[in-house]
């Protein structure tokens, strides 16, 4: 680990601390070494418009890790498979995996690069549970997955359109959001697909509005 992630250590256990994660610090190193991934291939890779590893820590590593203990309580010990759709640099797909060595995670992007990318580091950081998928996520085969996730991918109409097919029977898809869309939680009105659940996210050493909406289909009463 260079200096200038170790530096990040302090900062990793208080935000794990702030969102009751504080027993995962045994996963700091894994945390940490994926930032660096992240920061040395940014460049060739073109893996987000952060450049700089501070602002990384903060709006890509904390952000991400703020979804795993809703996921956690809502899969409640049980065996779990993860879809990240539009994973980019593998969040929160790659996080989600260091977090949950049990759970099998697949990220999907349409971008090669950013598949490559998250082979690299998925080996680099010896996370057998992490695969990565180069594909457009309407045209792949279902992965029947029981979390279908995506951080700032698309619309929600858009999101269900495209990725529901990848979810298990009794799985939920999980949209990572900013402020609460409340257009994009109307327009889903006119879908077979609800909002279940919101979760409003306090991202540790950040300000911005978060939340985290569950989705699922609606009940239907037809004969």
């Amino acid at each position: 680990m260079t200096a200038d992630f170790s530096e990040f250590r302090d900062r990793l256990y208080a935000a794990l601390a702030a969102l009751n994660m504080a027993a995962g610090a045994d996963r700091a190193d894994l945390l940490l070494g994926y930032l660096q991934q992240l920061q040395r291939w940014n460049k060739a890779y073109n893996l987000t418009a952060i450049r700089q590893p501070a602002e990384m820590l903060v709006q890509h590593l904390f952000d991400s890790l703020t979804v795993v203990p809703i996921l956690r309580r809502h899969r409640a010990g049980r065996d779990t498979s993860v879809a990240d759709m539009g994973s980019g640099g593998g969040l929160p797909g790659i996080i989600l995996g260091i977090c949950e060595p049990g759970w099998q995670v697949v990220c999907v992007d349409a971008v090669g690069k950013k598949t490559a990318f998250i082979r690299q580091a998925a080996g680099v950081l010896g996370l057998s549970n992490v695969r990565a998928v180069h594909g457009r996520i309407e045209t792949l085969d279902s992965l029947q997955a029981d979390i279908v996730v995506s951080r700032a991918f698309a619309s929600l109409q858009d999101f269900v359109q495209v990725s529901a097919h990848h979810c298990a029977p009794g799985g939920a898809l999980w949209a990572m959001k900013g402020q609460y869309p409340e257009n994009e939680v109307d327009a889903l009105k006119s879908t077979q697909w609800m909002v279940r659940s919101v979760a409003h996210l306090q991202v540790p050493e950040m300000s911005a509005q978060r939340c985290l909406l569950e989705l699922g289909l609606k009940e239907t009463h037809d004969a």
